[in-house]
């Protein structure tokens, strides 16, 4: 599971982001020989024919710098890959998360600079909302173990203790207070719908990853659940002049996703699904680590990096 690279230029350093020689290290320490291109995964995976070294790669949030960097390396190497990507930013109204992400790993010395600005925001004590959440904190960071304690509680009270229009409020303040332009950073980190026909003609799969990405789309219902793929599907399909059922593919925004969830894609005709971490999750009702079709496994390219070393 790749999100960001960075070279240097317009695609910056970041928390998690790697370059194209680390990109080159993963491949070759996986073994080119053991990745799979996207479509014969998915038909190995659908005919339990995988072997137990099979892998691919997969690309989530239609993240400029991964058609910048990343793609000339699958061309040359001859991989194909799958790209999920949420369809929202092809309307012209992407969520802000990558622009929040980028402005507070660009405007501040390091991250944890910008998490005490970021809670000067807040007129409240957290102390008894994080001692309220002590088991998610302890059940996240086992899911991702990347994530500092402090990565975890900012993603706490962005996605739980403040309502989506508070945080972006906050975020919106802190950007004017650097005099963040907000608008140039988004036409420098999105796919353009050029970018996801251009992946198609290319052999790579281009799948869905929600409307809007909800950070926790478990806490949505039904309904609010099955528009985000509806529409996703819907537009993803008309930019590649396709039937919306011939877009199988799907991964998880943050991993999140519920019983719901699986009904939905399922009658969505989805095949294959990707969560985001490598645990059973016995919350979920999990038996093992790819539980069904819909919840297969990755594991994040900076866990890969750390193995190396």
């Amino acid at each position: 599971m790749f999100h960001h690279f960075h070279d240097g230029g317009i695609h910056k350093s970041g928390q998690g982001s790697i370059t194209k020689e680390d990109f080159y290290k993963i491949i070759n320490f996986i073994g080119r020989k053991n990745i799979l291109d996207a479509d014969i995964f998915f038909d190995k995976l659908k005919n339990n024919k995988l072997e137990e070294k099979e892998v691919c790669i997969t690309f989530d949030d239609g993240i400029k710098c991964q058609i910048d960097i990343a793609l000339p390396v699958l061309e040359e190497l001859k991989i194909k890959s799958f790209f999920f990507v949420y369809s929202s930013i092809f309307e012209n109204r992407p969520d802000y998360l990558e622009v929040f992400r980028y402005f507070r790993m660009n405007y501040f010395d390091n991250v944890d600079i910008f998490y005490n600005d970021f809670y000067r925001f807040i007129d409240v004590d957290l102390t008894s909302f994080f001692e309220d959440q002590s088991d998610l904190i302890k059940l996240k960071k086992i899911r991702h173990s990347l994530y500092s304690i402090e990565d975890i509680k900012f993603r706490l009270v962005r996605d739980i203790f403040l309502s989506k229009d508070k945080y972006e409020e906050i975020m919106f303040a802190m950007m004017k207070e650097k005099k963040c332009d907000y608008k140039g950073i988004i036409s420098n980190i999105y796919f353009k719908k050029d970018d996801i026909i251009n992946l198609d003609s290319l052999g790579h799969l281009v799948g869905l990853h929600s409307h809007n990405h909800p950070t926790l789309v478990e806490n949505l219902n039904y309904d609010e659940q099955k528009d985000e793929y509806v529409k996703c599907q819907s537009v993803i399909s008309k930019i590649l002049n396709k039937p919306a059922n011939e877009i199988k593919w799907m991964s998880h925004p943050c991993g999140s996703y519920n019983k719901d969830t699986l009904a939905i894609l399922n009658e969505l005709g989805i095949k294959l699904g990707f969560k985001q971490y490598m645990n059973i999750d016995q919350e979920k009702g999990m038996k093992k680590i790819n539980n069904t079709n819909l919840e297969i496994a990755r594991i994040n390219h900076n866990l890969i990096l750390k193995m190396m070393n």
